[in-house]
């Protein structure tokens, strides 16, 4: 079996973001970019899957700028066989990115998808379930634990009301959480050898012509408003005297 996990160039969690002058978008130049840290955990679940003999190669995908192959060598690093870098000078939106994987699906008709729930620069968790939508498997997102039993997978979920398992068929699209693995340490040698895995690369014009056009325009970027300092208060009367005022309680 073949395991497919997309993954996404992000600006590091540990960078503190800031927007453009212009507030056009975020400021990237001279910032240290990674992949993905909900990504990370899908390419060390797919690693292991295939470490338990459950799968013969692990390929990973992005979709990007030319910039994104050093994150593709990351994870080729930690263990993935081959990557494909889908370029694009523009960034895509949910719906394209599930239209341009379900294209590297056609192509390459993996037995499971993996991805992270999310990506942290947009937080919009939609792309998992647009691709299996599109692609017409189920799909089995949150996933907290993943085990193999006969005919598919049980996952277990995590959903606002605890923990929830369920049973798929494969092929399937599962995206991961935080609690689902630990990924490892990428050792020098590692790195070294991954320069000599093939990265496929192709425009995404060639693999989606008939891609389809932003569906949201996004037309300025704000920094959050600065947290407000605190107010001491002596006494409760006096807190619900400040909450009346600001008309939070009657």
């Amino acid at each position: 079996m073949k395991i497919l996990v997309a993954i996404k160039r992000v600006v590091d969690y540990n960078v503190r973001v800031q927007v453009k002058p212009d507030g056009s978008g975020v400021a990237t130049d001279g910032v240290k970019m990674s992949i993905n840290p909900f990504d990370e955990i899908a390419i060390e679940e797919a690693l292991r899957i295939k470490e338990q003999g459950k799968a013969d190669e692990v390929v990973v995908v992005t979709i990007g700028t030319n910039d994104s192959q050093q994150q593709l060598r990351t994870a080729m690093a930690m263990g993935a066989d081959r990557a494909i870098l889908v370029e694009s000078d523009v960034a895509v939106q949910p719906l394209q990115a599930a239209q341009v994987l379900l294209k590297v699906i056609e192509q390459e008709s993996p037995g499971l998808v993996i991805t992270g729930k999310q990506a942290i620069d947009d937080d919009n968790n939609q792309t998992p379930q647009m691709l299996a939508t599109l692609w017409n498997r189920p799909q089995a997102t949150f996933a907290s634990k993943i085990e193999f039993v006969d005919g598919g997978l049980q996952v277990t979920r995590e959903v606002d009301a605890g923990l929830e398992t369920i049973q798929v068929e494969l092929p399937a699209v599962v995206s991961t959480d935080l609690r689902l693995n630990e990924p490892r340490f990428v050792k020098l040698p590692d790195i070294m050898k991954a320069k000599r895995k093939p990265l496929d690369v192709k425009a995404i014009g060639e693999l989606a012509p008939d891609l389809q056009g932003k569906a949201i325009e996004v037309t300025q970027h704000e920094a959050p408003q600065p947290r407000q300092k605190g107010i001491m208060v002596e006494t409760v009367d006096e807190l619900i005297e400040i909450l009346k005022d600001k008309g939070l309680v009657s």
